[in-house]
Formats: C-alpha cells, sequence, structure tokens
C-alpha cells in the first residue's frame, strides 16, 4: 500500500545524507588557510570601519522595515500564481475573491505609504 512513496522517502533520505555528509565532511576536506581578510566582517566591498556613520555601531531601524514589508508583500503577491493557473475553473466566484484580495493588499500598501513605511531619509 505504501509502496508508490517508496521513491519519495529514499530522496528524502538521500537530501538528508548528503546535507549531513557536506556538514560534518567540511572541516576536514576544506582548506585551512586563515588570514586577517577572511576572518574580518565583509560589508559589500568596502573597507570595514569602527564606528558606521549612523547612530554610532547600529544599522537604522527603516533598513529593517523596508526589508520586511518587501518580504511581506512578495508573499502577498505569491498567492496571486494559482489563481492565475486556475482562472478558468474558478469563474465568477474566483474572480471576486482575487479582487478582494487586491483590494487588501492595495489598502495595506496606501496604509504603509501614508504612514511614511516607504519613505528612506
Amino acid at each position: 500500500m505504501l509502496d508508490p512513496y517508496l521513491p519519495l522517502v529514499l530522496m528524502f533520505a538521500l537530501a538528508g545524507a548528503f546535507a549531513l555528509f557536506s556538514v560534518v565532511s567540511a572541516p576536514y576536506i576544506g582548506p585551512r588557510r586563515y588570514n586577517r581578510a577572511k576572518l574580518d566582517a565583509y560589508e559589500c566591498g568596502i573597507e570595514p570601519s569602527p564606528q558606521p556613520v549612523v547612530g554610532g555601531g547600529r544599522m537604522p531601524v527603516a533598513y529593517y522595515l523596508t526589508a520586511m514589508l518587501f518580504i511581506l508583500f512578495d508573499i502577498e503577491m505569491v498567492f496571486l500564481y494559482p489563481f492565475a493557473v486556475s482562472a478558468d475553473m474558478l469563474g465568477l466566484f474566483g474572480l471576486v475573491e482575487i479582487v478582494l484580495f487586491i483590494v487588501t493588499v492595495g489598502f495595506a500598501y496606501v496604509y504603509v505609504w501614508r504612514r511614511g513605511g516607504l519613505d528612506w531619509n
């Protein structure tokens, strides 16, 4: 009865074994040449400075807010793809539901825009 699932279980087992093997064997196989440049923090190709200009060592909160908003709206837009695939089968019901979804996302976008969440100062 469970024979159709055997290839799937074997694929998951193979993926898990490969991941475990990669993590365990990396320290033994990889090169061990350490220098000062490798141990320093990488900051987009710019020489790291001890005190950033903004905030005395802290990242501005607007950076994180913008990143979270991007992820939020990006994930919401992913929900439009299943509608595009099955639009014929859903008919008028699907159209009404997707319009309500887009209106909800639009309200969220306008709210964030009016509150200044998209302003980068």
